[in-house]
């Protein structure tokens, strides 16, 4: 594809990451439907529409079922290649479940219709992933392992150059590197795609935020070094922390060794029919301008902008917003501490609460939840440097760690879900149980409120979410 001039593919995210980034993932399928034959001309490597936080969304705010949503979208583009994004071992969670449950949620999404699987952990620990790239193999699937980038010690260019080689010989179709904070600069972009292409042959995607303002340049450096397709996303819901806009990648690399071939007149289309809701969402502020700049703290601090944001949350609820400094000066410290991991969900949540504890406390690690507790333990999988093993004493006193894969203690659930789902659903199909098994409460609730839509009840009455969000 990009190396040696040849054409650079696009994986467009409007109908994923561009609105849970921008719009906390609350686009309804009804406004994504009526686009789908004019997307599906315009050539795309791939669309992302499932995975991340929408399957949550689905069920709790808009009332949807994910499953049905995948459905109507593959059936409304056949010829695009549908692409969805996987947390490995937690699937769409924030734990790790056993291999029965991984097993069959892969193998369902790929016979629902997804095509690429992104499967990602946030260690990096290959031995998450290995569960659900079999499984997505095993179905038919291209299973694309997503590595988080992060800065530190420990992740010089033999790093990334051999895990890029081992996920190779684990049997991945393709490498994503996921720049979930925006960190990713233009000359180091670079070095790093060369770095890659020279310890693999599988092809290589590039996927930023434009949180820090450089994304742009970042994948004009990146096409330059190789990369093969890049993410981007309609510009009606692109910027700021979403991805930079399809139509200005396109034009940019139009006319040059890299073009991407997508016609122009159809992108210009696609965003029309998105600009109407985005306007609705200004006006509801449900999309706020907040999100829409540039935030220079996430290159000042490395600090991905949701977890800056739920930082200042968590000081401002204490009456401590002057401690925010403080705060920001703590959080490589405490990373360092537990092995320099790449700050992505749920270990950014981990480090950023985990540095809140510390400034508030007024003494290190005097207090620490318990997924700090379980990251210490080893049931997260094994950070790319060995923890600070004083700090895992104070925090696990008379613990000592596992090393094997999590997963490997955990029995088989499914039977379990299947069982608990047959006390809310009449014969539940196995997405049932698999929406039940990812959200227990929320998926109930859901059952509960599909059950009086086939029954003819108004559900909607008081039910802000449902008035708020057409379902």
């Amino acid at each position: 594809m990009a190396e040696n001039g040849k054409k650079v593919g696009i994986t467009e995210t409007i109908l994923r990451d561009a609105h849970q980034s921008l719009i906390a993932t609350r686009m309804p399928t009804e406004i994504m439907l009526p686009i789908l034959e004019t997307m599906d001309k315009v050539g795309y490597h791939s669309v992302e529409m499932w995975g991340g936080a929408t399957f949550d969304s689905c069920l709790r705010f808009l009332k949807e079922d994910p499953w049905e949503r995948l459905r109507k979208i593959k059936k409304g583009m056949p010829n695009t290649k549908l692409q969805m994004l996987f947390r490995g071992q937690n699937i769409l969670g924030y734990s790790h479940y056993a291999d029965d449950v991984v097993e069959y949620f892969a193998q369902k999404s790929v016979a629902n219709g997804i095509d690429i699987v992104r499967i990602f952990d946030c260690l990096n620990d290959l031995r998450n992933l290995e569960t659900a790239v079999k499984a997505t193999k095993k179905e038919g699937g291209h299973a694309q392992i997503a590595l988080s980038y992060t800065l530190g010690d420990a992740y010089t260019l033999d790093y990334w150059k051999q895990i890029a080689k081992d996920i190779e010989d684990l049997g991945a179709d393709s490498i994503c590197i996921k720049d979930m904070a925006g960190l990713l600069l233009p000359q180091p972009a670079y070095d790093l795609v060369s770095a890659m292409k020279s310890n693999t042959k599988l092809p290589i995607q590039l996927h930023t935020h434009y949180t820090s303002g450089v994304a742009s340049m970042t994948y004009m450096k990146a096409i330059e070094a190789g990369v093969d397709v890049v993410d981007t996303a309609s510009s009606p819901f692109s910027m700021g922390t979403s991805q930079p806009a399809t139509e200005v990648i396109v034009k940019a690399l139009e006319g040059t060794p890299y073009d991407t071939g997508l016609d122009m007149e159809l992108l210009i289309k696609v965003a029309k029919h998105f600009e109407p809701y985005r306007e609705e969402c200004l006006k509801s502020g449900l999309l706020s301008p907040k999100v829409m700049g540039v935030n220079i703290n996430t290159l000042r601090y490395q600090v991905p902008g949701g977890m800056l944001s739920n930082m200042i949350k968590q000081l401002d609820e204490q009456g401590k917003s002057d401690k925010l400094n403080e705060v920001l000066e703590e959080v490589p410290r405490v990373r360092k501490d537990f092995g320099e991991p790449p700050l992505v969900t749920p270990s950014s949540q981990i480090v950023g609460t985990q540095a809140v504890m510390n400034v508030l406390m007024g003494e290190r690690y005097k207090v620490a939840t318990e997924q700090t507790k379980d990251l210490c333990r080893g049931k997260y999988g094994q950070t790319v440097k060995p923890m600070n093993a004083e700090v895992v004493a104070k925090i696990i006193p008379g613990e000592t760690p596992i090393t094997c894969r999590p997963a490997d203690l955990i029995e088989p659930q499914m039977d379990h879900y299947r069982e608990e789902t047959k006390k809310l659903v009449d014969d539940p199909s196995v997405e049932d149980v698999l929406s039940y098994a990812l959200f227990p409460q929320v998926a109930a609730d859901f059952f509960k409120y599909r059950n009086a839509q086939k029954d003819g009840v108004d559900v909607t009455k008081g039910n802000k979410d449902a008035k708020a969000y057409p379902v």
